[in-house]
């Protein structure tokens, strides 16, 4: 069994219920510059990706010269939603916990550095993390670079470190980059889409995730 001494959160759809919001926003924004817009699903497969990168999967009919129009109305829309998107039961605690006993935390996410950094002041959890990196820092998921970086910053092996994603981006990254993953199945994939991707362990809640992780630790 394992004893991880760090772990690894994505945070849309992980640690933040916010898979509808940003699909949704995805939609509006579409609506506002009369493209054909993409199903909740279609729009929720690309979280977890570099925004812009993310955009061109979710609307391929995007053209290089709207995306700056397009990427000013998807965050007007996300704004909107922004102040009611809740993080999820129990997931404080929970990081309480690990912190509790001395392990360290990090954020792997899609979001930007901007971002993250004002919804961790949002939401007051900026002192719990030891390091974070985020998709304007470096390669987006799955490429393992995200993922190293935060090894290098933690003075860590791979083997001391488990990834918590809810999208097959996470799961990837995790493998290519040597780490366990724990795929959570609330958030933005499918149960079928995460199994395909072969995480360590599949969880349905942050309770199952707690059960699973805290005694490998």
């Amino acid at each position: 069994m394992n004893r991880y001494a760090a772990v690894v959160f994505d945070w849309d759809g992980t640690v933040m219920d916010s898979t509808y919001s940003i699909a949704s926003s995805i939609q509006q924004a579409c609506v506002d510059l009369q493209l054909p817009m993409p199903s909740i699903q279609q729009a929720s497969w690309v979280i977890g990706l570099s925004l812009e990168s993310a955009l061109y999967r979710a609307v391929p009919d995007l053209s290089a010269e709207q995306m700056p129009q397009f990427l000013e109305r998807y965050r007007f829309h996300f704004m909107q939603r922004d102040p009611h998107i809740k993080l999820f039961d129990g997931i404080v605690p929970f990081l309480g916990e690990l912190r509790d006993r001395q392990v360290a935390l990090g954020v792997a996410t899609g979001k930007s550095r901007q971002g993250l950094d004002r919804v961790l002041q949002q939401v007051s959890l900026g002192t719990y993390f030891n390091a974070t990196r985020c998709a304007d820092e470096t390669r987006s998921k799955p490429d393992p670079e995200m993922l190293h970086q935060l090894l290098d910053e933690l003075m860590l092996e791979p083997e001391q470190v488990l990834m918590v994603g809810d999208t097959a981006h996470d799961i990837h990254m995790a493998a290519n980059a040597g780490v366990d993953s724990v795929a959570v199945t609330y958030g933005a994939h499918d149960p079928k889409t995460l199994a395909q991707a072969r995480p360590t362990v599949m969880v349905d809640s942050v309770a199952q995730m707690r059960d699973w992780v805290l005694p490998r630790i």
